[in-house]
């Protein structure tokens, strides 16, 4: 699952297996000194040593080296002493242990590379993700949850995965030159090691068993959370209004505590693995200590005392990887939970697709035609629009009016391919949308919602958004165009004003202006208006309509109206029921049909 992450940092992969087995090796060079030292010191060794050349046949490489290593240190004590002899050793050991050290240090920091890239690379993947998927995806998702898989998810599998990947890179290295030590110390004593093993293994296993699981439950509570928070935010003017704080406390802190109780059972599944791997480690070296001090009091024991030392402190130091790799063990199930959260947003199937051979758009030119368009929903639950057959010739205003809930929206999403039409043609020019490079066909196209969406950036950043290399001067006409000029100018930095979260510092008709200013510098050929007067007290929709009429003059326009009488001049008015057209034709016709559209009028009119 994380192979796809790991395989760009494969050189950096290569330099720390290198540095892991220098280190291994060092660490053992340096351990071999023991022997010796242990000889000189309590005197144990009366073996006279002489030299063996080392290309002699039929001896041992293992008893050749222990016998010309002891010949050269039996020389350096008969010419230097053993006091000068102990000091060269220790220094000897003093050298292994620092290039032992540096090759692990060396190894520690090319790791850090890998795991800050895996996570810069699976947040950019997400966000990349996110970017791409079409707008029905999160119809069906929380805003809170996918915040919580790109934040909390992704943490935890740089905590969990990608800090452990030193570990499970450098401790089976360790415990291979560690074993293979050990085999050529005594194969005796190992064999009996090995069996006690498993044991070890099957208990760590039986703890870790669960950890996945309740990781995955955890994780989904800190979602829940923080979707508890997303929408306390978004909702917080309604919540005082309302005098519901009580309540949506109560609320948060019933997750808070679901959430809480979920995390403790995962902690202290964790917790307790270090215990169990040090109680169960002590258990091996008092068993093979046992089974060892057995052999070295036997007669012909095939291991001296100095010797079985030597091997005791390399079997103590096989079990620190062992633990770290146990520990590994439990930290990566954490992280594989989070993975599995993750992917879910990664493999989301995106049914929005662009064909191998699209065709690029460069300009409208004639007409907009809806054949017989139905849509419904991926759930599948009816259809949303049901037979929409509808002709917008190039620089006509066609309006759609209806109830809330008749499906216009939906439709209007169909033309920039926000969803895929279920059944029916939508063409442009007498070509298929879906035979269209998606990117191409949306630059034809601007769009004035009902609710301002601004960024948290300055004015100039919101008005030139999506068009490359704007100058001010282009900015401030489109301004201009816009009614928004004036009040840019009133503000203390003008077009560098940072207008804070959603617009927040703006009011309701000033961030309505400065998004058609952003459809004005656009400039497309097609725009769409979806109700953008509609949540405006009246000097502010006086404003906003003059700058609508000036960027509608000239474009071929779909608008979504609430209020009646800012689409009396259209060419078309299409009436909406249930995602059916169950009305078309001018306003005055539609008057004197007496239907519908008059009731809705009159309703208005009260």
């Amino acid at each position: 699952m994380m192979r796809r992450f790991v395989a760009p940092y494969k050189g950096y992969l290569a330099g720390a297996v290198f540095l892991n087995i220098f280190s291994a090796v060092f660490n053992i060079f340096s351990f071999t000194l023991i022997i010796p030292i242990l000889n000189i010191l309590f005197k144990m060794d009366e073996t006279v040593y002489e030299f063996i050349p080392w290309d002699t046949p039929g001896l041992a490489f293992k008893d050749l080296i222990i016998n010309n290593m002891y010949f050269y240190v039996s020389n350096v004590i008969e010419v230097h002493g053993a006091s000068w002899t102990l000091l060269m050793l220790g220094v000897f050991f003093g050298l292994m242990t620092a290039l032992k050290t540096s090759c692990y240090f060396g190894s520690s920091a090319i790791m850090v590379p890998i795991r800050t890239g895996i996570v810069r690379d699976i947040r950019t993947l997400v966000y990349s993700k996110i970017l791409s998927l079409p707008l029905g995806f999160f119809s069906q998702e929380k805003k809170g949850d996918i915040i919580a898989r790109m934040s909390g998810d992704v943490s935890e599998i740089e905590n969990s995965i990608t800090s452990s990947l030193d570990m499970l890179i450098k401790n089976p290295i360790l415990i291979l030159f560690y074993f293979t030590t050990l085999m050529v110390t005594s194969w005796q004593l190992t064999l009996f090691t090995i069996l006690v093993v498993p044991a070890m293994a099957w208990a760590m296993g039986a703890i870790g068993k669960k950890l996945k699981r309740q990781s995955l439950e955890a994780q989904g509570k800190w979602s829940e959370m923080l979707s508890e928070l997303e929408e306390t935010l978004g909702g917080l003017r309604i919540i005082k209004a309302f005098i519901a704080e009580d309540k949506m406390r109560e609320r948060f802190v019933k997750t808070s505590n679901e959430f809480r109780r979920a995390s403790a059972k995962v902690s202290i599944r964790q917790a307790l693995a270090h215990p169990v791997s040090e109680f169960l480690g002590t258990v091996m070296i008092m068993i093979v200590l046992w089974f060892g001090g057995t052999l070295i009091l036997s007669e012909n024991s095939p291991i001296d005392a100095p010797t079985f030392i030597f091997f005791m402190v390399i079997l103590y130091s096989i079990l620190n990887p062992l633990k770290e790799l146990a520990k590994a063990g439990y930290n990566v199930p954490k992280g594989l939970a989070s993975m599995e959260r993750v992917d879910k947003i990664l493999l989301a199937e995106n049914n929005i697709k662009e064909k191998e051979d699209a065709i690029d758009i460069r300009s409208f030119n004639d007409k907009i035609e809806f054949k017989g368009v139905s849509f419904r929903y991926a759930d599948g639950k009816g259809h949303v629009l049901k037979d929409i057959c509808i002709e917008i010739p190039k620089g006509k205003t066609v309006a759609l009016v209806g109830q809330s809930g008749s499906g216009k929206s939906t439709l209007v999403d169909l033309l920039p391919r926000f969803h895929d039409i279920s059944g029916g043609e939508l063409l442009i020019d007498g070509t298929s949308i879906k035979d269209l490079r998606i990117k191409s066909l949306r630059s034809l196209i601007g769009n004035v919602n009902q609710e301002a969406i601004l960024f948290n950036d300055t004015i100039f950043n919101n008005i030139a958004f999506g068009v490359e290399n704007a100058t001010m001067e282009e900015v401030v006409t489109a301004a201009k165009i816009a009614n928004a000029h004036d009040f840019i100018m009133e503000k203390e930095d003008g077009y560098n004003t940072s207008i804070g979260d959603r617009g927040s510092k703006l009011s309701g008709g000033q961030r309505q202006r400065i998004s058609i200013a952003r459809a004005i510098l656009k400039n497309p050929p097609i725009l769409i208006l979806d109700e953008a007067t509609s949540a405006l007290d009246t000097e502010s929709e006086r404003l906003v309509q003059e700058a609508l009429d000036r960027l509608t003059s000239s474009r071929t326009t779909v608008a979504i109206a609430h209020r009646l009488s800012t689409i009396k001049n259209a060419d078309q008015i299409y009436v909406m029921q249930d995602g059916a057209i169950v009305e078309q034709g001018r306003h005055d016709d539609l008057i004197a049909l007496d239907g519908y559209y008059k009731k809705l009028y009159d309703m208005q009119s009260l």
